[in-house]
């Protein structure tokens, strides 16, 4: 009896098969066509600084304990590492599929059929013993396991399966993608803050000489050696600094608070060394060749894991034009009094089914699902191919940055010396008429814009070198 329904089912399912094999739509298999180039403006050094730990590539102690609280108590993280919690949960969904499902159940009901039916005829000439007649009306007490299973002949439950393995894959390459970017802001912020710093006694400084200089042309007009205007020039140059000084001082706090929400907490001091900015050399750079950015970049592994799950998904869609098995199986126990329950084996039910299901007419709903399928497995790798050349072409602009940065800052020191020693000079020649307080003025402005613009330069090349490592893939190791 059963060999004769397997042999059934088999015949069943290799004509479903051939039904529906006829009209299911092939699988385009995406290639991606990008190629790295072979090295950065002809460097082949395979040296590459994004192995460094974030720990070595940072001397600066206060900013290693800043990327440790941010690494703890940073908000957009936490969220990251409970979207890898739910892919996780994802995978055990899926997994759970691939298993029969198994339950229990208890029912209780009670059925009065009229007498005057074939179930009520019946019934009421049945005995259950000898002199003992059905009762009336029937209850129905029942306790048994039930089982339901779809055979993966199709392997759509593995690939489904495989799909969320890939995705919480690329959920952990995720993370790391938010963990280098959130150590290179933090990093960012923090030299901007020193860098804020030393403006804001750039400022100090040049108020201290303006106020100088406002002295001795006060001097000089009550001698009849200078004007009420160029009192009240000097007097205007010494208020339009203070007034930037309370600028840079907003900013401060303003960078600080940044740096607190980084580190998820409330506004409190941001300890640093506000001294010697302008002394702080960049680490050295090695880039490597572009195609370590395949292996370092956690978005590029990132992309490739979402193509990878989005090919599976394609061969899931795939397998829902295919008939599928079902086995469905329940063992209990069942009475219409529940001190029968024990009698066996009257008492035991027990059922076996198998289903062969295929969509032969209606298929509009799964041919669509396909196809957005396909188009999404598309879409992914032209993601990957957009992240890898992303990754590319910030490396090659960190690395021309770096350079020209470096060249720039050279002329801009040598610009401050210069002004610096016209101050000097100036001054003298104002002192003694053979120039005029507007030139004083000038000079003056002058040094400052190049001050605070080295400083600024100096930044920029901290910040260069942060972005090169970030970029490079380093960070999150």
């Amino acid at each position: 009896m059963y060999k004769l329904n397997l042999n059934r089912c088999i015949i069943a399912l290799s004509i479903g098969l051939a039904i529906a094999g006829c009209k299911v739509p092939s699988v385009v298999t995406p290639t991606a066509k990008l190629t790295v180039p072979g090295a950065y403006d002809k460097a082949r050094d395979t040296t590459n600084m994004s192995a460094m730990p974030w720990r070595s590539f940072f001397k600066d102690q206060n900013l290693v304990d800043l990327i440790d609280t941010a690494l703890k108590n940073n908000q957009e993280l936490m969220i990251t590492l409970q979207e890898i919690e739910i892919a996780k949960n994802d995978i055990r969904v899926k997994k759970g599929d691939l298993l029969p499902h198994v339950g229990i159940g208890a029912g209780l009901g009670v059925e009065k059929v009229g007498r005057y039916t074939s179930q009520g005829a019946g019934d009421a000439s049945t005995e259950i013993v000898p002199g003992k007649a059905m009762p009336d009306p029937l209850m129905d007490y029942s306790l048994a396991i039930h089982a339901n299973w779809e055979v993966d002949i199709w392997k759509k439950l593995r690939n489904s399966k495989k799909a969320a393995i890939s995705r919480y894959l690329s959920t952990v390459e995720g993370k790391n993608f938010v963990v280098t970017n959130l150590i290179a802001e933090v990093a960012d912020s923090y030299y901007e803050l020193l860098a804020q710093d030393n403006q804001l006694e750039i400022v100090k400084q040049n108020i201290a000489l303006q106020k100088n200089a406002l002295e001795i042309v006060k001097v000089q007009k009550e001698a009849a050696r200078a004007t009420e205007l160029a009192v009240q020039k000097f007097q205007a140059e010494v208020l339009t600094s203070k007034s930037m000084e309370f600028e840079i001082l907003q900013k401060i706090k303003e960078t600080e608070n940044r740096i607190n929400f980084l580190l998820g907490r409330y506004p409190q001091e941001i300890k640093r060394d506000k001294g010697n900015f302008l002394s702080l050399l960049p680490s050295a750079v090695h880039s490597g060749i572009p195609s370590q950015l395949l292996a370092n970049r956690p978005d590029i592994k990132q992309a490739e894991l979402e193509l990878t799950a989005a090919k599976l998904d394609v061969k899931v869609a795939r397998a829902e034009f295919y008939p599928s098995l079902d086995i469905s199986a329940a063992i209990g126990l069942q009475a219409f009094k529940p001190s029968y329950f024990l009698k066996f084996p009257e008492s035991v039910l027990y059922s076996l089914a198998g289903d062969i299901a295929g969509p032969l007419i209606n298929r509009n709903a799964i041919k669509a699902e396909f196809l957005s399928a396909n188009a999404r497995q598309l879409q992914a790798m032209y993601n990957y191919e957009r992240t890898i050349l992303n990754a590319y072409l910030e490396v090659s602009n960190q690395l021309s940055k770096i350079s020209n940065l470096e060249k720039g800052y050279g002329l801009k020191s040598q610009q401050v010396e210069a002004l610096d020693r016209s101050i000097v000079v100036s001054n003298d020649l104002f002192k003694s008429a053979r120039v005029n307080y507007f030139e004083v003025l000038m000079t003056q402005r002058d040094a400052l814009e190049s001050k605070l613009e080295l400083i600024e330069t100096k930044k920029e090349q901290l910040n260069a070198v942060v972005h090169f490592y970030r970029d490079l893939g380093g960070g999150w190791q």
